[in-house]
């Protein structure tokens, strides 16, 4: 059964809890009552973003900042991510309280524009470029299937684009992400068209067909060095997928079969041990929150918005992007912003030269013992030695229409 959030006063079998809250009744009805969550404080929300395709050293890899996701779900009451961070190819880990949130829609969430809707599922389609041949075909069907019967998702329906994709890609001479374009975006556009308006899925699964040559440039990727060439591309597809739909896509990429590697980096591993990337994908959409457009007639009812956002964490020079800077700025309810100094990028957009004001911590540790203090109600930095002065006095001045005002 699923968590029922109520007011005690509500519920007569509860005991009557007035405003000083009994800590004991509490416990003790937390205790008799498992599936209720007492109303008393609202719940912390966290989120975590590594941007694709930037050569991260934590999540730039196969689902290596899974186990930085997995303990700040066991840290918040919700954590929000996108697909960089909980796919690891063949291998996921289910966590209750985490949304599996596509990177588009992740900006426009922290933009206020959208809004996200958890759900108990998704009716997933899935989409295969006619690019690929008939083994590697028949290899992410077989995929398709296994999850359905041995995991129970509902995969509904799959379609083949009408003509191949051609994904192509590159690294970005300026910066040296990856990046790159597929050169039939009609054919994916018209293959989604179909599946949520015929089999009516409200998830979409991307399956392209990858250039050969592009295994000989992955070596160094495979060995835990460089930039993940597949992924700047695979954000490119699903941010156009969702940008037209608005509901959850992701990608996975259909590669041949990889020479076997003896010195395989172990951040790399999650990508060796099947013929696909496709399990991490449907699990995830499979109870993908749904996005609502935040229009004047729109139902919001049950959402999350960015205003609920309590935290955000973000390698130390990525701040550059859409939903960072978004957070950043927010005039009211503004999140704590987290640099993990640890992770670093290709990219040059730290908080000094973007003047944001966030904490710095030296790692993740560090990060999800900020975020634990923060959910306490700490100030953070109480936590340090010296990390606290002498509080300040503010001097009184008045306001030209008499009102007063406080400055520091």
């Amino acid at each position: 059964m699923d968590d029922l959030v109520v007011n005690p006063a509500d519920d007569p079998t509860l005991p009557e809890i007035d405003h000083r809250i009994d800590h004991t009744i509490v416990l003790m009805t937390k205790l008799l009552h498992p599936h209720i969550l007492l109303k008393i404080e609202r719940a912390y929300t966290s989120v975590a973003i590594v941007p694709t395709g930037v050569g991260a050293s934590i999540g730039g890899f196969a689902g290596d900042a899974l186990p930085v996701a997995r303990a700040l779900a066991a840290v918040v009451d919700c954590l929000i991510s996108h697909p960089n961070v909980l796919n690891a190819a063949m291998l996921y880990w289910p966590m209750p309280n985490a949304l599996y949130v596509e990177g588009y829609a992740l900006d426009r969430f922290a933009e206020g524009l959208w809004g996200l809707q958890p759900v108990h599922q998704n009716k997933v389609g899935l989409v295969l470029d006619a690019g690929m041949d008939e083994e590697l075909r028949v290899r992410h069907l077989q995929v398709a299937d296994a999850m359905r019967a041995s995991l129970g998702l509902p995969v509904v329906e799959y379609v083949v684009t009408d003509v191949p994709l051609e994904v192509e890609t590159w690294f970005d001479p300026k910066c040296g992400k990856s990046t790159g374009r597929i050169k039939h975006p009609d054919s994916l556009l018209r293959a989604v068209n179909t599946l949520v308006k015929g089999a009516k899925v409200n998830a979409v699964a991307v399956v392209g067909r990858f250039p050969d040559e592009t295994i000989e440039e992955m070596e160094e990727y495979r060995h835990g060095k460089g930039v993940d060439l597949l992924a700047g591309v695979e954000a490119i597809i699903s941010h156009l997928v969702v940008k037209e739909f608005q509901i959850p896509c992701a990608h996975a990429p259909a590669i041949a079969p990889l020479p076997l590697s003896s010195s395989l980096c172990p951040r790399s591993a999650a990508e060796e041990i099947g013929y696909t990337f496709l399990p991490c994908v449907l699990a995830g959409l499979s109870r993908a929150p749904q996005y609502v457009v935040r229009t004047s007639g729109s139902s919001e009812h049950n959402c999350i918005f960015s205003s609920d956002v309590d935290s955000v964490i973000l390698p130390i020079d990525a701040f550059g992007g859409d939903g960072a800077l978004a957070f950043a700025r927010r005039l009211k309810n503004q999140p704590l912003m987290i640099a993990v100094e640890e992770n670093e990028t290709v990219l040059d957009d730290t908080p000094d030269k973007l003047q944001i004001e966030v904490v710095k911590v030296a790692n993740y540790w560090e990060a999800i013992g900020v975020i634990a203090a923060h959910k306490a109600g700490l100030d953070p930095y109480t936590l340090r030695r010296n990390g606290i002065n002498n509080l300040k006095c503010a001097s009184v001045l008045p306001f030209c229409n008499g009102s007063i005002a406080l400055s520091l």
